[in-house]
Order: structure tokens, then C-alpha cells, then sequence
């Protein structure tokens, strides 16, 4: 196959959602209709063995939550699908926000029952930043919830977005009776608790045949043709281009635990998703079908299988072709790197492979030379943009309870920091250790990492700090203002100068006092100093 035909057969794409909207549930069906798996898992039942693919971490099967970005790879008809289940939980959506930079286009999950949730409208923020093209899907039909109509109003005011649907479903809750595709024109009865097949898709080229009232009811059949009338009208037909241009949101319905609807939705988002896009670098925009490979590093994971103690990096192809055992060019620490063993996931379970072409999601096995916005390239110096370190808003002091495992809780809360879920600052030569997150749960899980997987005791003590700006600016000031404020200055794992402001009022204070200094909320700087 032709290097422009893998590319334009590739589709990248995240799954987002509030947490509890159907998100892992939705992706292991998607799961299921490419063949990469054969049963679904059970996300939350503690009395099925079979757990959720997507959730490979053991603290992610205890608490029925997504705690860390999934990477899975598989096939459905041409197209090669990459698919990223995050986070829903707003204490991870760090990892989420990251994910989002190295994904073509998004699937946003919206619980029919709840509407629009907090957690969606921060998606959709940074959706909207990037320009990303969005797909909603409107899940749990089975149950009882808003009327479609009105969910599309919300939707449309909450989310500033306008929609467009290509399904309907008939009735929801008890009286749900199926989907019907105005997309290709065709109808899906509903099974319960069955995968869809197509011999419960029933082609229906007019929508006034009778054969619709024979299989769904009079009454129903009547609704459905005012209410598909009624959408034409309005909507008319989909517009691919203004989706590509993250203008216009397709919407499908549907239920993913019954593993309903999830087929039109798949059919579509392979016909219409973009291919590969283009990455803007600090020197320049680079395509995807040039010749010469590039990637960066957009996620890390330790131990991603505990017994043998693997850190992964996980590398977005932007262009040229990947090949195994080829030396490619550490940016960053300006060397020539190569791997023996670059994978491709379903989750934890990976699979060597010998090449990647742009779009792809690949695994390196890291010995410690990444860190998350690092780049690779075939000889180029250039640095991929847009993937910044945010200011964490919590703050606890690491506190060792074993100081017979000091060496084990050094190198674990190093490789743990290095997935960037926590960010690490450190004062007195980094004998004071402290730990920024976005939100409380990260530390829980930190220190059921550090105990699991490294053997290491921890405590956390919360201290008062409101927020930690990077310093850049005038050497002398910089100098006055750490002699000054020793207590409150740290620095971060790359030895940047970091300003911990115990308020508001303080920061602004500072800000202020000091017009020689520049106070960053988020790492992007370094890309701007570098420049």
C-alpha cells in the first residue's frame, strides 16, 4: 500500500465526557465492532472478572474509573483506527487536555439523562481552542432522560456549537424501540443486551413505507416521520466541511451498554473524520505527508506492566514513516536515539511493530530521556508546540514514612511526575520535596503507585499555596526576589525557577513589585525563550 494511502486510511481520535457518561463503556464497543476484542468488560461490577479494556491500571478496576489516558489501535473495513479513552474525572483532565494535542478529531459523550455536565464544557473549551472537529454522542437511551429536541437545545446554548444530527431514536427509556440513520436512511431495532447486527438493521430508502409502521408501531411510526420531517427542514444536509472546520457537531443517539447505535456512529466517523493533520513546530507547520518522519511525546507511563518495571512513552507520528531500529534525533538532548521495540497498544497488551505512519500512537520504551512535548525528528532541530504544563492548583509536602525505601520513593515519584499527572518541586538541593496536582484523587493515586508498584511509604501535608507561576526575566531581580521570598521559591524537575503564591492578593502583589520579572501560568514559555 502506497505511503499516501496509509495515511488517508488513518483516523486518530479521543474519547471525552463528564465522568459516568458512557465513555470507557462506549469505547469497548467500539472495541468490539473492529474484532480487537470479544467481550466487553464490565466497567463497574466488582462481580465480573472481566474488566474494562481501556482500564489497565489496578486502582482504575477498584474504583470503576478512568485515571489515565488508553491508547488502542485496531482495524474496521480500510480504515485503521487509533482511539483514546481519557479521563473523565476532572482531577485528571491534565492528562486529558495533553491527549487532545495529539488527536485529528474527538467523540464527546453526553449522558441523556444528565445533559450537559462541568466537565464537558471544559472539554469543549479546549476542543474549541484547538479547532477540533467533534462527534456527540447522546448515550444511555435506555433509560429515561431528556427529550431529544430539548437535549439539542442545551446542548447548542451550553457547549456555544452548533449541531447537527444524523440518527434519531424512537422513544427512550422502557418504550425505546430503536435508531433511525437519516444519514444513510436506514433503521436499528433494538435488543437489549445484545451486539447489534445486521440483521437487526432494517433498510428503509422512503421513510413513508409501510414496512416502518409494521415493525415499529402506527403511533411511533407516525412520530418519526414528523419529527425526520421536521429535522430536514431545519438541518438539511450535513455540511463535512464546516465539521472539519470544528464549526458544525454531527450528533448521534444511542445506548453503549447495549451496544446500541455505536455501529452508525463508527460507519460515519470513518466516512467523514479527518485524516492526519498538520503540527505546528517553533520553526514552522509541518504536514503529514512529508517525507522525513516526526513525532513528539505526548504521554509517559510507568510500569505499565509492573513485573518487569517498563516506562513508556507514547509518540504521536505527525509525518514521514517510523521504522524500527532507525535512528531518529532527540531534539532536546540533541542525540540520535533508536528503537529495538516500538509497540502498538489495545491497552496493555502490545504488539511489536516494524513501522508507523503519520497519526499513529506508538509505545517507546523509555530509559528516561523523554519527557512529555519532547520531539523527534530525522535530523531537523525543531520543537512540537501547543503541549504545555499547567499550574497545579493543590499543593502537599511529600512526606517519607520508610526511610529505609528513601531510594525506591526518589525514583518512583521521579517516574510518576514524569507521566505529568503531578508536577514536582523541590527546594534545599530537593531535599524538600513538593507535589502540585490539578485535583485531590491524583495524590490518592500517587500514593497507591508509590506503595503498589515502588514499595515506598508516602504521607501528604497540605500546604496554603493558591498557585506556581514559572520566573523568567532580569537575572538581578530574579536574584533579590529569590533571596526575599526563599520560602516560596522552588524549582521544577527541569531546574526552572518556580514562585509558590500563598493567595491572590500575593501574586498580584508581587507582579506588581517586581516589573522585571514575568510570572508564567503554564510551561509554554520555555518554548517562547527558546525561540
Amino acid at each position: 500500500m502506497s505511503y499516501e494511502k496509509e495515511i488517508s486510511r488513518r483516523r486518530t481520535f479521543a474519547i471525552i465526557s463528564h465522568p459516568d457518561a458512557g465513555k470507557t463503556t462506549l469505547t469497548e464497543k467500539l472495541l468490539l465492532f473492529g474484532g480487537a476484542i470479544q467481550v466487553a468488560g464490565a466497567v463497574k461490577s466488582n462481580k465480573i472478572k472481566k474488566h474494562a479494556t481501556s482500564d489497565f491500571m489496578e486502582i482504575e478496576r477498584q474504583r470503576g474509573i478512568s485515571v489515565a489516558t488508553s491508547v488502542m489501535s485496531f482495524e474496521y473495513k480500510d480504515a485503521l483506527i487509533n482511539l483514546l479513552d481519557t479521563p473523565g474525572h476532572k482531577d485528571f483532565a491534565e492528562d486529558t487536555y495533553r491527549t487532545l494535542t495529539a488527536v485529528d478529531s474527538v467523540i464527546l459523550v453526553i449522558d441523556s439523562v444528565n445533559g450537559v455536565e462541568e466537565q464537558t464544557r471544559k472539554l469543549m473549551e479546549v476542543c474549541r481552542m484547538r479547532d477540533t472537529p467533534v462527534i456527540v454522542f447522546i448515550n444511555k437511551l435506555d433509560r429515561d432522560g431528556k427529550y431529544p429536541f430539548d437535549l439539542l437545545d442545551e446542548i447548542e446554548k451550553e457547549l456555544n456549537i452548533s449541531l447537527h444530527p444524523l440518527s434519531w431514536p424512537i422513544n427512550m427509556g422502557r418504550e425505546f424501540k430503536g435508531v433511525y440513520n437519516l444519514y444513510d436512511k436506514s433503521l436499528q431495532l433494538f435488543t437489549p443486551s445484545q451486539k447489534a447486527t445486521e440483521d437487526n438493521t432494517v433498510p428503509i430508502t422512503d421513510i413513508h413505507d409501510a414496512l416502518l409502521s409494521e415493525k415499529v408501531g402506527q403511533r411511533d411510526a407516525k412520530q418519526l416521520r414528523e419529527d425526520v420531517e421536521l429535522l430536514e427542514g431545519v438541518y438539511g444536509e450535513l455540511d463535512t466541511s464546516a465539521y472539519l472546520q470544528a464549526k458544525v457537531a454531527p450528533v448521534f443517539f444511542g445506548s453503549a451498554v447495549n451496544n446500541f447505535g455505536v455501529k452508525e456512529l463508527l460507519d460515519t466517523f470513518i466516512r467523514i473524520a479527518p485524516e492526519p493533520q498538520g503540527r505546528d513546530t517553533d520553526k514552522r507547520h509541518v504536514e503529514p505527508n512529508e517525507d522525513k518522519f516526526t513525532g513528539f511525546i505526548f504521554k509517559i507511563h510507568a510500569n505499565l506492566d509492573p513485573r518487569h518495571r517498563d516506562r513508556i512513552a507514547f509518540l504521536r507520528v505527525c509525518s514521514g514513516k517510523f521504522g524500527r531500529n532507525v535512528f531518529y534525533h532527540h531534539t532536546r538532548l540533541d542525540k540520535d536515539v533508536r528503537f529495538s521495540n516500538p509497540y502498538s497498544f489495545l491497552a496493555r497488551e502490545k504488539d511489536v511493530i516494524e513501522e508507523a505512519y503519520p497519526g499513529d500512537v506508538i509505545g517507546l520504551f523509555d530509559t528516561g530521556n523523554f519527557k512529555i512535548g519532547d520531539t523527534l525528528t530525522q535530523g531537523e532541530q525543531l520543537q512540537f508546540t501547543g503541549i504545555p504544563t499547567f499550574s497545579p492548583e493543590l499543593f502537599k509536602e511529600l512526606v517519607n514514612k520508610d526511610p529505609m525505601k528513601t531510594k525506591q520513593l526518589e525514583k518512583g515519584i521521579m517516574q510518576l511526575t514524569d507521566e505529568g499527572v503531578a508536577q514536582l518541586f523541590t527546594q534545599h538541593g530537593g531535599i524538600r520535596k513538593i507535589i502540585g496536582c490539578v485535583g485531590d484523587l491524583q495524590f490518592e493515586v500517587i500514593q497507591y503507585r508509590l506503595l503498589q508498584e515502588y514499595g515506598a511509604s508516602c504521607a501528604f501535608v497540605p500546604l496554603a499555596f493558591y498557585k506556581a507561576c514559572w520566573i523568567t526575566g532580569d537575572k538581578k531581580a530574579i536574584d533579590d526576589f529569590v533571596r526575599f521570598k526563599q520560602g516560596n521559591v522552588m524549582e521544577d524537575k527541569d531546574g526552572n525557577l518556580v514562585y509558590l503564591a500563598q493567595s491572590e492578593w500575593f501574586l498580584n502583589t508581587e507582579r506588581k513589585n517586581n516589573p522585571g520579572i514575568e510570572f508564567h501560568f503554564t510551561s509554554e514559555f520555555k518554548t517562547a525563550m527558546e525561540k
